[in-house]
Protein backbone atom coordinates (compact mmCIF):
# COMPACT_ATOMS: atom_id res chain seq x y z
CA UNK A 1 0.00 0.00 0.00
CA UNK A 2 1.58 3.45 -0.88
CA UNK A 3 1.60 5.93 1.66
CA UNK A 4 0.87 9.60 1.05
CA UNK A 5 1.46 12.68 2.68
CA UNK A 6 -1.86 13.90 3.72
CA UNK A 7 -0.74 17.37 3.39
CA UNK A 8 0.59 17.53 -0.08
CA UNK A 9 -1.17 18.30 -3.03
CA UNK A 10 -1.14 14.94 -4.77
CA UNK A 11 -2.88 13.50 -2.06
CA UNK A 12 -6.23 14.72 -2.99
CA UNK A 13 -6.75 11.69 -5.68
CA UNK A 14 -6.07 9.12 -3.38
CA UNK A 15 -9.16 10.52 -0.75
CA UNK A 16 -11.44 10.25 -3.63
CA UNK A 17 -10.51 6.95 -4.87
CA UNK A 18 -10.39 5.92 -1.13
CA UNK A 19 -13.88 6.94 -0.71
CA UNK A 20 -15.22 5.29 -3.81
CA UNK A 21 -13.08 2.39 -2.59
CA UNK A 22 -15.13 2.37 0.16
CA UNK A 23 -18.37 2.44 -1.43
CA UNK A 24 -17.87 -0.43 -3.75
CA UNK A 25 -16.86 -2.55 -0.42
CA UNK A 26 -19.73 -1.91 0.97
CA UNK A 27 -22.04 -2.94 -1.79
CA UNK A 28 -20.76 -6.21 -1.50
CA UNK A 29 -21.75 -6.69 1.55
CA UNK A 30 -19.73 -8.97 4.02
CA UNK A 31 -16.85 -11.38 3.72
CA UNK A 32 -16.88 -14.35 5.90
CA UNK A 33 -19.47 -12.78 8.29
CA UNK A 34 -17.69 -9.41 8.87
CA UNK A 35 -18.55 -5.82 7.49
CA UNK A 36 -16.27 -4.43 5.16
CA UNK A 37 -14.77 -1.27 6.66
CA UNK A 38 -12.55 1.57 4.81
CA UNK A 39 -10.66 3.01 7.81
CA UNK A 40 -11.74 6.37 6.24
CA UNK A 41 -15.27 5.71 6.02
CA UNK A 42 -17.60 6.17 9.72
CA UNK A 43 -21.16 5.61 9.05
CA UNK A 44 -22.93 8.20 10.97
CA UNK A 45 -24.80 7.45 14.47
CA UNK A 46 -28.65 7.02 14.34
CA UNK A 47 -30.12 9.63 16.27
CA UNK A 48 -32.85 8.70 18.71
CA UNK A 49 -36.25 10.21 18.82
CA UNK A 50 -37.30 12.01 21.33
CA UNK A 51 -39.64 10.67 23.99
CA UNK A 52 -41.91 12.84 26.06
CA UNK A 53 -43.06 12.74 29.87
CA UNK A 54 -45.42 14.55 30.12
CA UNK A 55 -48.47 13.11 31.30
CA UNK A 56 -50.84 12.50 28.59
CA UNK A 57 -55.17 12.47 29.24
CA UNK A 58 -56.57 14.64 31.61
CA UNK A 59 -54.99 15.30 35.03
CA UNK A 60 -56.18 17.10 37.78
CA UNK A 61 -54.93 20.97 38.85
CA UNK A 62 -56.33 21.72 41.65
CA UNK A 63 -54.39 25.60 41.45
CA UNK A 64 -56.49 26.62 39.08
CA UNK A 65 -59.72 27.03 40.73
CA UNK A 66 -58.03 27.98 43.77
CA UNK A 67 -59.90 30.93 45.11
CA UNK A 68 -57.28 31.73 47.55
CA UNK A 69 -55.06 31.53 43.93
CA UNK A 70 -57.68 34.04 42.12
CA UNK A 71 -57.75 36.28 45.12
CA UNK A 72 -53.77 36.66 44.46
CA UNK A 73 -53.94 37.14 41.18
CA UNK A 74 -56.50 40.25 41.42
CA UNK A 75 -54.09 41.49 43.74
CA UNK A 76 -51.27 41.15 41.49
CA UNK A 77 -53.39 42.96 38.85
CA UNK A 78 -53.88 45.65 41.17
CA UNK A 79 -51.00 46.21 42.28
CA UNK A 80 -49.11 46.40 38.63
CA UNK A 81 -52.03 48.91 37.61
CA UNK A 82 -50.25 50.83 40.21
CA UNK A 83 -47.49 50.63 39.05
CA UNK A 84 -48.28 51.73 35.63
CA UNK A 85 -50.33 54.32 36.25
CA UNK A 86 -47.12 55.63 38.64
CA UNK A 87 -44.81 55.64 36.36
CA UNK A 88 -47.72 57.29 34.33
CA UNK A 89 -47.78 60.07 36.74
CA UNK A 90 -44.26 60.17 37.19
CA UNK A 91 -43.22 60.56 33.59
CA UNK A 92 -45.89 63.55 33.20
CA UNK A 93 -44.60 65.31 36.30
CA UNK A 94 -40.63 65.42 34.86
CA UNK A 95 -41.99 66.16 31.13
CA UNK A 96 -44.19 69.02 33.04
CA UNK A 97 -41.08 70.45 34.90
CA UNK A 98 -38.34 69.89 32.09
CA UNK A 99 -40.46 71.93 30.40
CA UNK A 100 -41.05 75.07 32.88
CA UNK A 101 -37.13 75.12 32.86
CA UNK A 102 -35.28 78.47 32.15
CA UNK A 103 -33.39 78.15 28.90
CA UNK A 104 -31.26 81.74 29.29
CA UNK A 105 -28.68 83.01 26.47
CA UNK A 106 -25.02 83.87 28.44
CA UNK A 107 -22.50 86.14 27.61
CA UNK A 108 -18.91 85.36 28.50
CA UNK A 109 -17.82 88.77 29.96
CA UNK A 110 -14.72 86.98 31.96
CA UNK A 111 -12.58 83.91 31.33
CA UNK A 112 -9.45 84.16 33.81
CA UNK A 113 -7.15 81.55 34.37
CA UNK A 114 -4.79 83.83 36.12
CA UNK A 115 -1.59 83.33 33.88
CA UNK A 116 -0.68 86.79 34.92
CA UNK A 117 -3.11 89.22 37.37
CA UNK A 118 -4.92 91.82 35.25
CA UNK A 119 -5.04 94.84 36.85
CA UNK A 120 -7.84 95.98 34.26
CA UNK A 121 -9.86 93.49 35.70
CA UNK A 122 -8.80 93.16 39.21
CA UNK A 123 -8.82 95.67 41.76
CA UNK A 124 -6.46 94.59 45.17
CA UNK A 125 -8.21 96.50 48.18
CA UNK A 126 -5.82 98.13 50.84
CA UNK A 127 -7.70 98.83 54.36
CA UNK A 128 -7.36 98.08 58.00
CA UNK A 129 -11.11 98.95 59.28
CA UNK A 130 -12.44 95.73 59.26
CA UNK A 131 -15.17 95.94 56.26
CA UNK A 132 -17.82 95.99 58.47
CA UNK A 133 -17.54 92.77 59.78
CA UNK A 134 -14.87 93.48 62.65
CA UNK A 135 -11.99 91.01 60.77
CA UNK A 136 -8.43 91.53 62.21
CA UNK A 137 -6.90 91.02 58.85
CA UNK A 138 -5.13 94.06 57.13
CA UNK A 139 -5.65 93.79 53.23
CA UNK A 140 -2.51 94.67 51.01
CA UNK A 141 -0.91 94.86 47.48
CA UNK A 142 2.12 92.76 49.08
CA UNK A 143 2.93 90.21 46.89
CA UNK A 144 3.55 88.09 49.67
CA UNK A 145 -0.18 88.02 50.18
CA UNK A 146 -1.45 87.97 46.66
CA UNK A 147 0.68 86.34 43.87
CA UNK A 148 0.17 83.97 40.43
CA UNK A 149 1.74 80.63 40.03
CA UNK A 150 1.38 77.54 38.10
CA UNK A 151 -1.77 76.70 40.45
CA UNK A 152 -2.62 80.27 39.54
CA UNK A 153 -4.16 83.25 42.04
CA UNK A 154 -2.85 83.03 45.91
CA UNK A 155 -4.44 84.72 48.58
CA UNK A 156 -2.24 83.64 51.42
CA UNK A 157 -2.23 85.25 55.13
CA UNK A 158 1.25 86.16 56.96
CA UNK A 159 1.83 87.92 60.30
CA UNK A 160 2.67 91.60 59.99
CA UNK A 161 5.69 91.03 62.16
CA UNK A 162 7.20 88.82 59.31
CA UNK A 163 6.62 90.96 56.46
CA UNK A 164 7.01 94.31 58.08
CA UNK A 165 9.39 96.56 60.09
CA UNK A 166 6.91 96.63 62.99
CA UNK A 167 7.94 94.83 66.09
CA UNK A 168 5.56 92.46 68.11
CA UNK A 169 5.81 95.35 70.94
CA UNK A 170 5.04 98.28 68.36
CA UNK A 171 1.41 95.64 67.46
CA UNK A 172 0.41 96.44 70.96
CA UNK A 173 1.07 100.08 71.55
CA UNK A 174 2.58 103.28 70.64
CA UNK A 175 2.51 102.60 67.14
CA UNK A 176 0.42 104.39 64.23
CA UNK A 177 -0.26 102.95 60.93
CA UNK A 178 -1.16 105.21 58.20
CA UNK A 179 -1.74 103.64 54.97
CA UNK A 180 -1.47 106.08 52.78
CA UNK A 181 2.28 106.97 54.32
CA UNK A 182 5.48 104.72 53.32
CA UNK A 183 5.08 102.80 56.22
CA UNK A 184 1.67 101.49 54.56
CA UNK A 185 1.37 100.13 51.40
CA UNK A 186 0.64 103.73 49.89
CA UNK A 187 -2.40 104.39 49.48
CA UNK A 188 -5.77 103.03 50.67
CA UNK A 189 -9.12 102.31 48.93
CA UNK A 190 -11.10 102.86 52.05
CA UNK A 191 -13.41 106.63 52.65
CA UNK A 192 -12.85 106.76 56.18
CA UNK A 193 -10.20 107.51 58.57
CA UNK A 194 -10.79 103.88 60.41
CA UNK A 195 -10.42 102.05 57.15
CA UNK A 196 -7.11 103.94 56.49
CA UNK A 197 -5.42 104.16 59.80
CA UNK A 198 -4.85 102.67 63.29
CA UNK A 199 -2.95 102.95 66.65
CA UNK A 200 -2.32 100.57 68.67
CA UNK A 201 -3.18 101.62 72.89
CA UNK A 202 -2.19 98.70 75.38
CA UNK A 203 -4.62 100.80 77.86
CA UNK A 204 -8.01 101.06 74.86
CA UNK A 205 -7.17 97.33 73.77
CA UNK A 206 -6.18 98.48 70.40
CA UNK A 207 -3.75 97.11 68.17
CA UNK A 208 -1.93 97.08 64.85
CA UNK A 209 -4.01 94.67 62.62
CA UNK A 210 -1.43 91.71 63.17
CA UNK A 211 -2.28 89.60 60.29
CA UNK A 212 -2.24 91.10 56.31
CA UNK A 213 -4.14 89.43 53.64
CA UNK A 214 -5.50 90.60 50.26
CA UNK A 215 -8.71 91.17 48.77
CA UNK A 216 -9.47 91.64 45.37
CA UNK A 217 -12.69 93.16 43.34
CA UNK A 218 -14.19 93.42 40.07
CA UNK A 219 -15.72 96.73 40.68
CA UNK A 220 -15.22 99.31 37.77
CA UNK A 221 -14.42 96.10 34.84
CA UNK A 222 -16.76 93.11 35.25
CA UNK A 223 -20.04 93.33 36.80
CA UNK A 224 -23.86 91.19 36.00
CA UNK A 225 -27.45 91.98 36.30
CA UNK A 226 -28.41 88.03 35.90
CA UNK A 227 -25.84 85.53 34.62
CA UNK A 228 -23.70 83.19 35.94
CA UNK A 229 -20.30 82.97 37.90
CA UNK A 230 -17.98 79.85 37.90
CA UNK A 231 -15.02 80.15 40.46
CA UNK A 232 -12.06 77.20 40.83
CA UNK A 233 -10.49 77.19 43.52
CA UNK A 234 -8.99 75.42 46.86
CA UNK A 235 -9.62 76.82 49.97
CA UNK A 236 -7.04 77.43 53.45
CA UNK A 237 -6.46 75.43 56.27
CA UNK A 238 -6.20 77.20 59.58
CA UNK A 239 -7.97 78.60 62.55
CA UNK A 240 -10.21 81.70 62.03
CA UNK A 241 -9.34 82.08 58.24
CA UNK A 242 -12.54 83.25 56.58
CA UNK A 243 -12.47 82.53 52.72
CA UNK A 244 -15.40 84.12 50.78
CA UNK A 245 -16.02 84.30 47.03
CA UNK A 246 -19.05 86.89 46.52
CA UNK A 247 -20.87 89.35 45.06
CA UNK A 248 -21.32 93.07 46.29
CA UNK A 249 -23.92 95.92 44.40
CA UNK A 250 -22.00 97.84 42.19
CA UNK A 251 -24.38 100.92 43.29
CA UNK A 252 -26.15 100.98 46.24
CA UNK A 253 -29.46 101.88 44.11
CA UNK A 254 -31.53 100.40 47.30
CA UNK A 255 -29.63 102.17 49.80
CA UNK A 256 -26.18 101.10 52.23
CA UNK A 257 -26.14 97.33 53.30
CA UNK A 258 -27.93 95.34 53.24
CA UNK A 259 -30.82 97.21 51.73
CA UNK A 260 -28.91 96.79 48.39
CA UNK A 261 -28.25 93.02 49.10
CA UNK A 262 -25.04 90.98 49.06
CA UNK A 263 -24.77 87.44 47.49
CA UNK A 264 -22.91 85.33 48.69
CA UNK A 265 -21.85 82.42 46.45
CA UNK A 266 -19.34 80.60 49.18
CA UNK A 267 -18.29 81.29 52.46
CA UNK A 268 -15.97 78.48 54.76
CA UNK A 269 -13.84 78.47 57.70
CA UNK A 270 -10.42 77.31 57.98
CA UNK A 271 -10.97 75.40 61.14
CA UNK A 272 -10.56 71.65 61.44
CA UNK A 273 -13.74 69.71 60.67
CA UNK A 274 -13.81 69.07 64.09
CA UNK A 275 -15.33 72.93 64.83
CA UNK A 276 -18.95 72.36 65.92
CA UNK A 277 -20.16 74.84 63.66
CA UNK A 278 -18.55 73.57 60.39
CA UNK A 279 -14.73 74.04 59.89
CA UNK A 280 -12.86 73.38 56.25
CA UNK A 281 -14.99 70.51 54.99
CA UNK A 282 -18.43 72.50 55.22
CA UNK A 283 -19.25 75.65 52.69
CA UNK A 284 -22.60 77.65 53.08
CA UNK A 285 -24.50 80.20 50.32
CA UNK A 286 -26.91 83.30 51.46
CA UNK A 287 -28.05 86.08 50.58
CA UNK A 288 -28.23 89.03 52.44
CA UNK A 289 -31.15 91.87 52.60
CA UNK A 290 -32.95 94.39 55.05
CA UNK A 291 -34.10 97.26 55.78
CA UNK A 292 -30.95 97.86 57.60
CA UNK A 293 -27.98 96.87 59.20
CA UNK A 294 -29.80 95.38 62.27
CA UNK A 295 -32.55 93.91 60.12
CA UNK A 296 -30.59 91.44 57.93
CA UNK A 297 -32.84 88.68 56.87
CA UNK A 298 -29.93 85.84 55.87
CA UNK A 299 -30.76 83.39 57.83
CA UNK A 300 -33.87 82.95 56.00
CA UNK A 301 -31.56 81.91 53.17
CA UNK A 302 -28.87 80.27 54.48
CA UNK A 303 -27.74 77.00 53.17
CA UNK A 304 -24.86 74.93 53.22
CA UNK A 305 -23.14 71.47 52.18
CA UNK A 306 -20.49 69.00 53.77
CA UNK A 307 -18.05 67.14 52.19
CA UNK A 308 -17.06 63.69 53.41
CA UNK A 309 -14.01 62.27 54.31
CA UNK A 310 -11.90 64.98 53.23
CA UNK A 311 -12.39 69.13 52.82
CA UNK A 312 -12.24 71.75 50.94
CA UNK A 313 -8.57 72.54 51.39
CA UNK A 314 -7.25 69.64 50.24
CA UNK A 315 -8.12 69.73 46.34
CA UNK A 316 -9.92 72.05 43.80
CA UNK A 317 -14.01 72.47 43.40
CA UNK A 318 -15.96 74.69 41.31
CA UNK A 319 -18.22 76.75 42.92
CA UNK A 320 -21.08 78.19 41.15
CA UNK A 321 -23.70 80.76 41.09
CA UNK A 322 -26.82 80.88 38.41
CA UNK A 323 -29.04 84.07 39.20
CA UNK A 324 -32.21 85.48 37.15
CA UNK A 325 -35.11 87.47 37.82
CA UNK A 326 -36.95 84.24 38.81
CA UNK A 327 -34.40 82.93 41.12
CA UNK A 328 -30.93 82.46 42.79
CA UNK A 329 -29.19 79.49 43.16
CA UNK A 330 -25.26 77.95 43.86
CA UNK A 331 -23.62 74.96 43.62
CA UNK A 332 -20.79 72.77 44.37
CA UNK A 333 -18.53 70.89 41.46
CA UNK A 334 -21.40 70.40 39.38
CA UNK A 335 -25.40 72.17 39.15
CA UNK A 336 -27.09 68.69 40.19
CA UNK A 337 -24.76 69.30 43.59
CA UNK A 338 -26.95 72.24 44.81
CA UNK A 339 -26.53 74.13 47.98
CA UNK A 340 -28.72 76.90 48.34
CA UNK A 341 -31.68 77.92 46.02
CA UNK A 342 -34.06 81.10 46.16
CA UNK A 343 -36.64 81.92 43.98
CA UNK A 344 -38.90 84.98 43.41
CA UNK A 345 -42.32 84.21 43.13
CA UNK A 346 -44.51 86.65 41.43
CA UNK A 347 -47.03 87.16 44.09
CA UNK A 348 -44.64 88.67 46.86
CA UNK A 349 -42.12 91.04 47.52
CA UNK A 350 -38.93 90.86 49.75
CA UNK A 351 -40.21 93.13 52.26
CA UNK A 352 -42.79 90.24 52.91
CA UNK A 353 -40.66 87.35 52.83
CA UNK A 354 -38.61 88.74 55.08
CA UNK A 355 -40.72 89.85 57.67
CA UNK A 356 -40.49 93.21 58.17
CA UNK A 357 -44.20 94.54 58.38
CA UNK A 358 -44.26 96.30 61.60
CA UNK A 359 -40.09 95.84 62.65
CA UNK A 360 -38.85 98.65 64.24
CA UNK A 361 -35.43 100.39 64.03
CA UNK A 362 -33.99 103.07 66.75
CA UNK A 363 -37.56 103.22 67.34
CA UNK A 364 -39.28 103.98 64.23
CA UNK A 365 -41.48 101.07 62.18
CA UNK A 366 -39.02 100.58 59.20
CA UNK A 367 -39.81 100.96 55.69
CA UNK A 368 -40.08 99.26 52.68
CA UNK A 369 -37.32 100.02 50.26
CA UNK A 370 -37.80 97.52 47.07
CA UNK A 371 -41.76 97.56 46.80
CA UNK A 372 -42.36 100.46 44.80
CA UNK A 373 -40.17 98.65 41.71
CA UNK A 374 -43.06 96.14 41.11
CA UNK A 375 -40.51 93.45 40.79
CA UNK A 376 -40.20 90.67 43.54
CA UNK A 377 -36.93 90.49 43.15
CA UNK A 378 -35.50 93.93 44.16
CA UNK A 379 -32.74 94.14 45.45
CA UNK A 380 -31.62 91.75 43.46
CA UNK A 381 -32.03 93.35 39.96
CA UNK A 382 -29.14 95.64 39.50
CA UNK A 383 -25.59 95.03 38.75
CA UNK A 384 -23.18 93.00 41.14
CA UNK A 385 -19.26 92.14 40.65
CA UNK A 386 -17.28 89.78 42.22
CA UNK A 387 -14.90 89.56 45.33
CA UNK A 388 -12.46 87.17 46.09
CA UNK A 389 -10.65 87.57 49.70
CA UNK A 390 -9.40 86.01 52.71
CA UNK A 391 -10.47 87.49 55.60
CA UNK A 392 -9.23 86.49 59.29
CA UNK A 393 -11.29 86.46 62.52
CA UNK A 394 -14.02 88.89 62.46
CA UNK A 395 -16.79 90.13 65.39
CA UNK A 396 -20.04 89.71 63.39
CA UNK A 397 -20.96 86.10 64.67
CA UNK A 398 -19.20 84.41 61.69
CA UNK A 399 -16.82 82.93 64.20
CA UNK A 400 -19.59 81.81 67.27
CA UNK A 401 -18.32 82.74 70.85
CA UNK A 402 -17.63 79.86 73.44
CA UNK A 403 -16.87 77.71 70.27
CA UNK A 404 -14.05 75.67 69.13
CA UNK A 405 -11.19 77.79 72.08
CA UNK A 406 -11.87 80.82 70.23
CA UNK A 407 -9.92 83.31 72.09
CA UNK A 408 -11.56 86.55 71.71
CA UNK A 409 -15.30 87.65 71.79
CA UNK A 410 -17.64 89.88 70.12
CA UNK A 411 -18.22 92.08 72.67
CA UNK A 412 -14.42 92.39 73.98
CA UNK A 413 -11.46 93.44 72.42
CA UNK A 414 -11.40 91.69 69.45
CA UNK A 415 -8.69 92.12 67.85
CA UNK A 416 -6.22 92.29 70.50
CA UNK A 417 -7.61 89.47 72.11
CA UNK A 418 -7.02 87.62 68.84
CA UNK A 419 -3.52 88.52 68.62
CA UNK A 420 -3.13 87.10 72.56
CA UNK A 421 -3.76 83.91 71.26
CA UNK A 422 -1.70 83.47 68.48
CA UNK A 423 0.36 80.74 70.39
CA UNK A 424 -3.25 78.79 70.11
CA UNK A 425 -3.83 79.75 66.42
CA UNK A 426 -0.31 79.73 64.71
CA UNK A 427 0.15 76.21 64.42
CA UNK A 428 -2.51 75.54 63.03
CA UNK A 429 -2.24 78.01 59.72
CA UNK A 430 -0.84 75.23 57.07
CA UNK A 431 2.95 75.89 55.31
CA UNK A 432 3.40 78.09 52.24
CA UNK A 433 0.56 79.36 49.94
CA UNK A 434 -1.64 76.07 51.50
CA UNK A 435 -2.91 78.64 54.71
CA UNK A 436 -4.61 80.90 51.71
CA UNK A 437 -7.32 80.03 49.08
CA UNK A 438 -5.40 79.13 45.41
CA UNK A 439 -8.25 80.42 42.84
CA UNK A 440 -7.33 78.33 39.67
CA UNK A 441 -9.89 80.13 37.11
CA UNK A 442 -12.95 82.62 37.32
CA UNK A 443 -15.54 82.81 34.63
CA UNK A 444 -18.69 85.06 34.71
CA UNK A 445 -21.71 85.44 32.19
CA UNK A 446 -23.97 87.97 31.70
CA UNK A 447 -27.33 86.49 30.69
CA UNK A 448 -28.53 87.67 26.99
CA UNK A 449 -26.90 87.43 24.02
CA UNK A 450 -23.22 89.11 23.47
CA UNK A 451 -24.49 92.01 21.44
Amino acid sequence: MEIRDPFSDSAAPSVVASVGSSAAHAAQGSIDGLPIRDSTYTRAPVKRRFKSYLLTGEYERPWVNDKRLKRIRVNNYIIWGFIVAGLAVSGYINYNATTQVHKHSYCLILDDDFSTLNTNVWTREVQVGGFGTGEFEWTTTDDRNVFIDQEGLHIVPTLTTDTTAITAAEITNGYTLNLTQASGDGTCTGTTNEACSVRSNSTLGTVINSVRSARLNTNGSKHITYGRVEVVARLPAGDWLWPAIWMMPTNNVYGSWPASGEIDISESRGNDISYANGGRDVMSSAIHWGPSSGLDAFWLSTRGKALRRTDFSKGFHTFGLEWSEDYIFTWVDNPLQQVMYWAFPKNTNMFQRGQFTGRTANNSLVTDPWSHTGRPNSPFDQSFYLILNVAVGGTNGWFADGIGNKPWTDAGHGASDFYAGMAQWYPTWANGSSRGMTVKSVKMWQQGACS
